[in-house]
């Protein structure tokens, strides 16, 4: 190899770079290190004089490293010299090739365009050469093609006549033909199949009409039904041809199933009219159980296993019947019976042994997955339907029932009577039996509708309890005022006494079990509010009698006659003769709260100041005077059956002890006695004399009537409406 074939084939030293050692700084450092570390090493070794004899072998040992790593290098530079010559004469070897494929391929192209324009040429043989093969294939099926009209038509025939097998076996014969053809034909469609769909149509909707009247002809024409189940399920299991859509027969025959069942039993049409709801759900009662063991017998038998013919029924009647409820309800607003008997049906009617939870449906109807009838929204919606047009109603009763009672106050004859002798009226029970019928028939349904019904009762109850005191204060009212004089004004008032002891003694029955007892604390405060309401228009009569009695207490003649108070007694057994009509225990708090009038107006009329005592006789007379009064009234009351112990006489005897008194120094302890011994006498009442002679004006204008603190006050009276 030359010098210049040599030179070309050293590698090119890299573009911007020379062998000076300015352009090659990492070959200078090399120098330089090798330089250092040269020296390092020869003063290491010649470091003593007597070393340097042993230079001559250290130079030879040296140069001949240095020879061998020159040779050493030369030859890895010649092995990388003849690597690269190589490499060039392959690559020119390559692009040799390359451009002879370039030629070739170019040759080619120009080949294949040449072939291009003799293809187009030979287009109208490959239409002729089509057109021969189907003309070819149509001449092969020409018979069967001009039969198909003809079997078309059968296939009708067979539709119409309710042959669905025979029919569908032609349908797939003509289908099958049709498959035939397609693919010599390169997918054309012939006229002569234009109604293959639609007679396809007509054999599906004829499996549809079946399968919707399968109750029916589970009983008269089982095999029909049994046919039109077998064409959905051959058609089911046959592979779909291309270039056909896929044919769902054994589905549209199930919805068809349920179709025909929601339209007998819950079609809108047959929606019932208000007022007719209870006896719907009666012949759903009867109907849909008669159903259920219809499919099990008849139609199940007709239809595969895994059709679950059974449980197909209990779902759909199930969905079909909460749909009309739905619609039921989204209507117009359903009357308290209906409401009621929708409620009392659904919750536990409908799940009892007599329909859904019977035992004879067995597992195959799979009840337990079926949604409730009624969701929460329309229970509450029933509910509260149900309330409103029960407490609309209740309500009517009861003021019809006061409307009667209050009638009855202006008869010219007296209340009637139990046979026990007391003041008796319906109206008490036909309140409580009203209420009581309304909670007890709704714990038939459910507790939150009892609870609700409980506080509607409770609601009426005030209500009519407000209107019945009302009632009392007009009729006390016109009759005081004149306006409408009743004959019998005081024994009605008591005979309202006996009412509201007997709504008091049976209030408890509206009360549900499991309810706490404090829930009747309201009704139990308007009944005895209305007690007291009562006993003040009954004492107010007494006060109005008593009064003009009393007007000439204190007097001359009241200090020197008993004739005044022989009058007040008499008048008053005559008030209180009917007392004993009234039921224990009112009648004893009406006599304690009687005798407690009569003394406080005869208090009353003392603090008038009318008679003052002349000297110390008079005083004595008057306090003989009151002390003869207290045991008159005293055994009065006695007479009339008040118990010893209730009585506010003994206040009067208390004042006879001031009268008695005759040193007036002694007056302010006396009061504070007084004052020991009834609580009721405030600092305010305190005597203050202004000479010698006292006189009984002087205190009994100070004086309030105290209440005795034996009196026993129930809790259902108080003070009279003219007591201070």
């Amino acid at each position: 190899m030359d010098s210049a074939a040599k030179d070309k084939m050293k590698p090119a030293l890299p573009c911007g770079f020379s062998c000076s050692g300015t352009e090659w700084p990492e070959q200078e450092r090399a120098e330089q290190l090798a330089r250092g570390a040269a020296l390092k090493w020869a003063s290491g070794i010649f470091y003593r004089p007597e070393q340097l004899t042993r230079l001559g072998q250290y130079r030879s040992r040296e140069v001949q490293r240095t020879c061998s790593l020159e040779a050493r290098i030369k030859s890895v530079v010649q092995s990388y010299l003849e690597g690269v010559q190589t490499g060039v004469w392959q690559l020119a070897r390559a692009l040799e090739a390359v451009q002879g494929t370039r030629e070739a391929l170019s040759q080619a192209h120009e080949l294949l365009k040449s072939m291009a324009q003799a293809s187009q040429s030979l287009k109208p043989l490959r239409e002729q050469v089509s057109q021969h093969k189907q003309l070819q294939a149509l001449s092969q099926l020409l018979p069967r093609l001009q039969a198909v009209p003809a079997a078309m038509a059968h296939t009708q025939t067979l539709i119409d006549a309710q042959r669905l097998l025979e029919a569908y076996v032609s349908l797939r014969e003509l289908e099958q033909l049709q498959e035939e053809t397609w693919a010599p034909l390169g997918g054309l469609e012939l006229p002569v199949f234009q109604g293959l769909g639609l007679l396809a149509e007509a054999l599906s909707q004829a499996v549809e009409t079946a399968a919707m009247a399968a109750r029916k002809l589970a009983r008269e024409d089982p095999a029909l039904l049994v046919a039109a189940i077998r064409v959905a399920e051959v058609e089911a299991g046959r592979t779909t041809p291309v270039g056909q859509a896929p044919r769902d027969w054994r589905q549209r025959c199930l919805r068809a199933l349920q179709r025909g069942l929601e339209q007998v039993h819950f079609s809108t049409t047959i929606l019932p009219e208000p007022g007719a709801l209870a006896r719907w759900l009666e012949a759903l009662q009867v109907a849909l159980p008669a159903e259920l063991a219809t499919a099990e017998a008849l139609v199940a038998p007709c239809c595969p296993p895994h059709y679950k013919v059974v449980q197909l029924w209990a779902h759909t009647l199930h969905n079909g019947l909460r749909r009309s409820l739905q619609q039921l309800l989204a209507g117009p607003e359903l009357g308290a019976a209906d409401a009621f008997a929708l409620l009392h049906w659904a919750l536990h009617v409908y799940l009892g042994q007599e329909m859904m939870g019977s035992l004879e449906l067995g597992p195959e109807a799979d009840v337990s997955q079926l949604e409730p009838l009624l969701t929460l929204e329309n229970i509450e919606q029933l509910e509260a339907t149900f309330v409103a047009k029960v407490q609309a109603s209740v309500a009517q009763w009861l003021q019809k029932a006061l409307d009667g009672e209050i009638a009855e106050w202006g008869r010219e004859q007296e209340p009637n009577t139990d046979p026990s002798g007391f003041y008796h009226s319906p109206m008490p029970a036909i309140v409580l039996q009203i209420l009581a019928e309304n909670i007890r028939v709704t714990s038939l349904v459910s507790e939150s509708l009892q609870q609700r019904m409980h506080g509607m009762a409770l609601s009426e109850l005030s209500a009519f309890l407000r209107s019945f005191s009302d009632a009392l204060i007009r009729f006390s009212r016109d009759h005081l005022r004149g306006e409408a004089m009743a004959p019998h004004y005081v024994p009605y008032l008591l005979a309202a006494f006996n009412h509201q002891t007997a709504l008091s003694s049976s209030v408890s029955s509206l009360q549900p079990d499991g309810v706490a007892s404090g829930i009747l604390a309201p009704i139990e405060a308007a009944l005895d509010e209305l007690q007291r309401r009562i006993c003040r228009l009954v004492l107010e009569a007494l006060q109005v009698e008593l009064q003009p009695l009393f007007e000439s207490v204190p007097s001359r003649r009241w200090l020197s006659s008993s004739e005044l108070l022989d009058c007040v007694c008499d008048q008053t057994s005559r008030f209180c003769r009917d007392f004993w009509r009234v039921r224990s225990p009112a009648v004893k708090l009406l006599l304690a709260e009687a005798e407690r009038t009569v003394v406080l107006q005869y208090l009353r009329a003392l603090m008038q100041g009318r008679l003052v005592c002349r000297d110390a006789d008079e005083r004595i007379q008057a306090a003989e005077r009151l002390r003869h009064d207290a045991a008159q009234l005293k055994e009065l009351f006695l007479r009339l059956g008040l118990e010893e112990n209730s009585h506010c006489a003994p206040v009067l005897l208390a004042l006879r002890e001031l009268l008695n008194l005759r040193d007036p120094t002694l007056l302010g302890l006396e009061v504070a006695g007084l004052r020991q011994q009834f609580p009721d006498v405030r600092t305010a009442h305190r005597l203050r004399p202004s000479r010698a002679t006292v006189h009984s004006s002087a205190w009994c204008q100070r004086l309030r009537p105290p209440s005795p603190p034996v009196f026993p006050r129930g809790p259902a009276l108080e003070a009279p409406v003219h007591a201070e």
